[in-house]
């Protein structure tokens, strides 16, 4: 059975389980109907933010990013100049390079040793919504 086949398989017995079961019109437990289903629907949504969840794990362990650079390689800034272009500066080893990004092309603009002065950052620096949401996770206020 292929992999296509398999998914077609589970995708049809989700369908299947998640369907409203068939409604008597005799029937006196209606409510209790409801409720099944109500708990298809639950159990239905559970299993979409599991499988959301592991995807995101999958690829958070398995996509190289920048973890897989080994730290070598490194943005030390950027500013847009533009709708759809930029300018960013990177860092390789002990080279600073000034990359122009455009829609269609990357270019080398400029290439430079890395300034004695230059001080790496131990972490990033959090700006705006990111560090108004950290302070309010960890407790802290702007003026304490």
């Amino acid at each position: 059975m292929s992999r296509l086949d398999r998914a077609r398989a589970a995708g049809l017995v989700f369908l299947l389980a998640t369907l409203p079961t068939a409604r008597s019109a005799d029937s006196a437990a209606g409510s209790a109907v409801s409720l099944v289903s109500f708990l298809q629907v639950i159990l239905a949504l559970g299993v979409v933010l599991a499988a959301i969840a592991a995807f995101a794990w999958l690829l958070r362990r398995w996509m190289p990013g920048p973890a897989g650079a080994g730290g070598f390689l490194r943005v030390v800034g950027g500013v847009m100049v533009g709708p759809k272009e930029r300018l960013v500066l990177v860092e390789v080893g002990e080279t600073w390079l000034v990359v122009g990004v455009a829609a269609n092309s990357v270019n080398v603009l400029h290439t430079m040793p890395r300034p004695a002065g230059a001080v790496t950052p131990s972490a990033p620096v959090v700006h705006g919504f990111a560090r108004l949401l950290k302070q309010a996770v960890s407790g802290k206020r702007e003026g304490a």
